[in-house]
């Protein structure tokens, strides 16, 4: 059957530089927001500071003494001279309107026009001497009433929503007061936002094409970036892999040889290189008749070989180590399985221990529990903290996941000369405790997202002080999700209390009597999950 051929690596390019964009985009658009916003602040604070300069300028034509009486006719000279003398200033200083006004002081619902002046440019129509309005709204009339009552010696009302006769503008409002100090009317200076509107636009079409270039920039640099540290490597990985899956083939030249990566791609491309080299000399043992089934049954044979030979089944597993003694066992429901654990020194006062349970059965499973397990040994033996670990291995596996696979992981990393050990769970299941002349208890510890569901996850760590005589017990979900011939489970309650029959057994005898009561209870019920198990005990002589 002819397999349709996709192109390796073009996901994972499309996808991280559609996540850096994506980013950046984000980034751009949030510094954009909040630059527009500031400049435009400016541009106001600006326009304001302009009005109030002019509505200053202008106070000081109108003899604020005589208002009554300029109030009751326009013909006077007086009136005339000051008339003339706003509607300079409202045409040399850019206003748009220069206007003095009185309001109803019964409640301010109306105003009275007393002058009113028009910059030659604009195309309004001018309120007459003596007109009287309705006041805007209810803004306005406040305004009015803190310049007439003295509460406020300036006022400023911005308006560029809603209805507006004469187009967006602000307006600047200063009180005329009298000898006596009592204000006798306003004053008020209207600019149109015309200008500021001109200004924003520009820059607002400045900083998107900065923003694009940069974008430009960024992409095209982490491309070049990501093409030569991560995406022909892979490409060339899963060329590899899918060139033996169709031919059965080992290469002639390894990837190895091509690949000088000293991080988890170059583990990858060794255990490519490793995997090809087994199967290829398995698969010479075959016969050109041999059936499907009895194909897929030896691969399966072989990759739990592989995966025996990968998990420590030597007991004790450090005999000159006299501070703390281990046990652990892995039971696969199928002849491969998904669980795992892991025990090693990471030096001679560290001890690191890892169980975990991969989403996945068969042999893509068994590949994936092979692949974390390779990268979780790795990264610990860079002494770097459990959460550490798990994140850098999280984001390793989330960078090329097709398969979507995930693994919950509990990792605990025990400095021997004090018992103080640091743990991390990425979704795994509730590690049960045993404190020294106690009992067991389930230990509801900080979890975090699984291994491989999502990038960019940050993992807890919490603390166990571990006197002597206390031990840890930990397993994968066949334990207590393990069911009987009524499909009941077995469930954790069951757990605690048959590790509580006898608290002080060794950490073998402890996962024995687990494992003996499991099978009882399951009875001839099928078993669909694995069943994995450790036990740590502190200050035991193994």
């Amino acid at each position: 059957m002819k397999q349709n051929k996709k192109r390796p690596g073009a996901g994972i390019a499309f996808k991280s530089l559609a996540g850096i964009t994506l980013l950046l985009v984000i980034f751009s658009i949030i510094i954009g927001v909040i630059g527009y916003k500031g400049f435009s602040e400016a541009i106001l604070e600006q326009y304001a500071d302009g009005a109030f300069y002019t509505a200053d300028s202008a106070s000081l034509l109108v003899n604020a003494d005589h208002m009554d009486k300029l109030a009751e006719s326009d013909q006077s000279e007086e009136y005339k001279s000051t008339l003339k003398g706003l509607d300079r200033i409202c045409n040399t200083q850019g206003a748009t309107f220069v206007y003095v006004i009185r309001p109803d002081l019964t409640d301010y619902k109306h105003i009275t026009f007393i002058f009113s002046t028009m910059n030659r440019e604009s195309d309004y129509d001018l309120y007459d001497f003596g007109y009287v309005r309705e006041t805007t709204n209810e803004e306005y009339m406040e305004k009015y009433r803190k310049l007439y009552e003295g509460k406020s010696m300036k006022e400023l009302v911005i308006r560029d929503k809603g209805y507006i006769e004469t187009d967006s503008h602000i307006t600047a409002m200063v009180p005329l007061k009298g000898r006596e100090g009592e204000t006798e009317a306003i004053l008020c200076v209207q600019r149109q936002m015309d200008k500021l509107a001109e200004v924003r636009h520009t820059f607002v079409r400045r900083v998107s094409l900065v923003a694009l270039l940069i974008l430009l920039i960024v992409i095209f640099g982490q491309w070049a970036y990501l093409s030569k540290v991560l995406i022909r490597p892979v490409k060339k990985i899963t060329e590899e892999a899918s060139r033996f899956a169709e031919e059965n083939v080992r290469s002639d030249e390894k990837l190895t040889d091509t690949i000088k990566n000293k991080d988890e791609i170059g583990v990858l491309a060794g255990a490519v290189d490793d995997m090809e080299e087994q199967v290829t000399d398995y698969v010479s043992d075959l016969t050109e008749m041999t059936k499907e089934k009895e194909r897929i049954g030896t691969e399966l044979g072989l990759a739990a070989r592989i995966q025996r030979e990968m998990i420590p089944y030597t007991f004790p597993p450090f005999p000159d180590r006299d501070e703390f003694s281990l046990y652990a066992t892995m039971d696969p429901a199928r002849m491969v399985g998904g669980d795992f654990y892991d025990y090693f020194l990471v030096d001679d006062d560290h001890l690191c221990i890892v169980i975990a349970d991969v989403s996945g059965k068969g042999i893509p499973g068994a590949l994936f529990m092979m692949a974390s397990m390779i990268m979780l040994s790795d990264m610990a033996k860079t002494e770097k903290s459990p959460a550490e670990v798990l994140q850098t291995v999280n984001e390793n596996i989330c960078r090329n996941n097709k398969e979507k696979l995930f693994v919950t992981v509990w990792m605990g990393m025990l400095e021997i000369s004090t018992g103080r050990m640091t743990c991390a769970n990425a979704g795994h299941e509730y590690p049960v405790i045993k404190r020294p002349d106690g009992k067991f208890e389930l230990l509801k510890d900080a979890h975090s997202f699984v291994i491989g569901g999502m990038a960019g996850v940050r993992y807890k760590e919490y603390e166990l002080d571990l006197a002597k005589g206390e031990k840890l017990f930990l397993y994968t979900d066949g334990v207590p999700e393990a069911v009987n011939e009524k499909e009941e489970m077995f469930g954790t309650d069951r757990l605690i209390e048959v590790l509580n029959k006898d608290p002080d057994a060794d950490p073998e005898k402890t996962i024995e009597r687990v494992r003996s009561a499991v099978a009882e209870f399951s009875g001839e019920a099928e078993r669909f999950d694995d069943m994995t198990m450790l036990c740590l005990e502190y200050g035991r002589k193994q």
